[in-house]
């Protein structure tokens, strides 16, 4: 008896997530809450330094979507973790985190929730139209943090050179930001404070 207990008790273990795990949502037209993304390609793209010499702000951006894949080297990049520890990519003061990065689709507004490197969806509406562009990063900060426009620009700067190192077009602008306050459910006590247009160069 123990014996069968113990193997089915294996079986849950190998095949229970596959009955329970949340469907996946396809990038065109979310049919679920969440999108598991690929795992980031670390060993894609420009050096560094040849990185740093071609990142420069790219308005030109078309219509053309990005890959799943590119959307999640680009966001790894941005504010992946990158340590054991929970860490990311780019800087906070005091390790604090008090950042939420959005991600503007054609098929909504999403959370990008780094420590599980997914896509929660927060909101059916497309701002894609009105931004100008496939995909917007939308950064939001805690306002009680002196230094969070600080740590923003350090995620959108590690923005920027993932695109100049995978060719992309991507542009920075504050114009408008405060605007997305009433629209997108910011946790509370945050607000933008930029938002970066990212595409394929036209």
């Amino acid at each position: 008896m123990n014996r069968l207990i113990l193997l089915c008790f294996s079986f849950f273990l190998l095949v229970g997530p596959a009955f329970f795990a949340f469907p996946q949502a396809a990038l065109g037209g979310a049919d679920g809450k969440n999108i598991v993304l690929p795992a980031p390609d670390k060993t894609t793209g420009l050096p560094l330094m040849q990185a740093l010499a071609l990142r420069h702000a790219n308005r030109n951006i078309s219509d053309e979507p990005l890959s799943e894949q590119e959307i999640s080297n680009l966001l790894w990049a941005a504010w992946g973790v990158n340590r054991p520890d929970g860490r990311h990519t780019a800087p906070t003061a005091y390790n604090k985190q008090k950042i939420a990065v959005f991600v503007a689709l054609p098929s909504g507004v999403w959370l990008y929730d780094s420590p599980r490197h997914q896509l929660t969806l927060v909101l059916e509406q497309s701002l894609t139209p009105q931004l100008g562009a496939p995909l917007a990063l939308i950064y939001s900060a805690a306002q009680d943090e002196a230094s969070s426009p600080m740590h923003v620009g350090s995620i959108y700067q590690n923005a920027g050179l993932y695109c100049a190192s995978a060719g992309l077009a991507n542009v920075v602008k504050i114009t408008g930001a405060s605007d997305l306050n009433n629209t997108l459910p910011l946790p509370q006590g945050y607000a933008v404070y930029a938002f970066q247009l990212v595409g394929k160069p036209r």
